[in-house]
């Protein structure tokens, strides 16, 4: 009996053994067959990314020539698309997954291109960001010119006369010019590169400066009826401020002159920027004359904000504006004029302290001065 159990547990072990085996075999047959499935899975995905991007790109650098015009604020699938139209590329597809591959491509500058027909997108884009490959038609806006700066720029680098700029400036609805700007284009241009394309004209030229505007605006959620308010604004500190880190703090000097119409400076911004505006100046130290000067813009006559903006604020101006830094200043001077610094100060006599300091600057650089 004995015999018999052994074997029968002997029997019993084999079983057990064998079944063992079978289920590992059958458990790597399946891990095999997992693996084998997500290669082929794998390798089919490639063989289908590959033969898309063949059927959506086309193959080498192309042929002929043509001429496409990037405009400023235009995103890689706005040009893909008029690439496309163009015939340069094969589909945005191509260009939009080209562009996205190349790190430079947000260094395309706006500008008319010479490029050649039936390029690949990675060529296409490698084309857009050669220099030597793009028409030199550009008005460049620069944060704190003024209007009559702008115009100037466009009159002197294309085609369009300075009757049809005004005649442009005259109708501020065609423009796209909102009303709350009260028909004052001043302030509303956005600093940047605008390409000028051939037979351009003077208000679509304004209308792009002022569409990116809009944008920024629209980027920054700022209300509509708060807009012109804004760019007063911060029109006064671009043409205040030379140094960046500076703009938050005199951002809250001109909040808090606002804001206290009873206090030291009886809500009077007093800001030479605007002073020289009034007067048809860009620069240096208001004389005596100028801030005895009675217009609009002069804010040491007049409490509250001018009339209008004084300039094309940037983007750095504006969002200082909306988020000025925490301080109780009231006060602030450039003591030097070569290198920026700023004193900030509470009240007048510390302020009286540091416009000693521009005096005794101005009296040893007064060309300087006196721009």
């Amino acid at each position: 009996m004995r015999s018999r159990r052994i074997e029968s547990e002997r029997a019993k072990v084999k079983k057990r053994r064998m079944w063992r085996r079978v289920r590992t075999v059958i458990t790597i047959l399946l891990v095999l067959g997992l693996i084998s499935g997500a290669v082929w899975l794998a390798w089919t995905q490639l063989a289908s990314d590959s033969t898309a991007e063949e059927v959506d790109d086309f193959v080498g650098a192309g042929h002929g020539e043509t001429q496409v015009t990037v405009f400023q604020g235009e995103s890689g699938s706005d040009i893909g698309a008029k690439l496309v139209e163009a015939g340069v590329v094969k589909s945005t597809t191509a260009f939009i997954r080209a562009f996205e591959a190349n790190q430079a491509s947000s260094l395309i500058w706006p500008g008319t291109y010479t490029l050649r027909l039936e390029m690949s997108a990675a060529d296409a884009v490698a084309a857009l960001l050669d220099e030597a490959n793009r028409l030199d038609n550009t008005v460049t806006v620069n944060p704190g010119q003024t209007l009559n700066q702008v115009v100037k720029k466009i009159t002197e680098v294309t085609e369009i006369s300075e009757a049809d700029v005004s005649a442009a400036l005259s109708d501020t609805k065609a423009l796209g010019l909102p009303d709350a700007a009260g028909g004052k284009v001043e302030g509303w241009l956005a600093p940047g590169a605008y390409e000028v394309s051939p037979n351009e004209t003077a208000q679509n030229l304004f209308s792009q400066m002022i569409a990116a505007r809009i944008k920024q605006l629209d980027e920054l959620k700022v209300p509509e009826d708060a807009r012109q308010t804004l760019l007063i604004k911060a029109s006064i500190l671009e043409r205040e401020v030379n140094i960046d880190s500076y703009l938050p703090k005199v951002a809250r000097v001109i909040e808090n002159r606002l804001a206290d119409p009873a206090g030291e400076t009886v809500g009077k911004l007093q800001m030479d920027s605007t002073v020289l505006y009034g007067v048809g100046k860009t620069g240096g130290i208001p004389t005596g004359e100028d801030l005895a000067n009675d217009n609009p813009y002069n804010t040491y006559l007049h409490p509250g904000l001018p009339a209008a903006p004084i300039a094309q604020p940037g983007i750095e101006a504006i969002e200082a504006m909306l988020k000025p830094a925490d301080g109780p200043w009231l006060y602030f001077v450039t003591i030097d004029l070569d290198t920026g610094e700023t004193r900030f100060a509470a009240t007048k006599a510390e302020h009286d302290a540091n416009k000693a300091l521009l005096d005794a600057y101005c009296a040893a650089n007064a060309p300087k001065c006196e721009k």
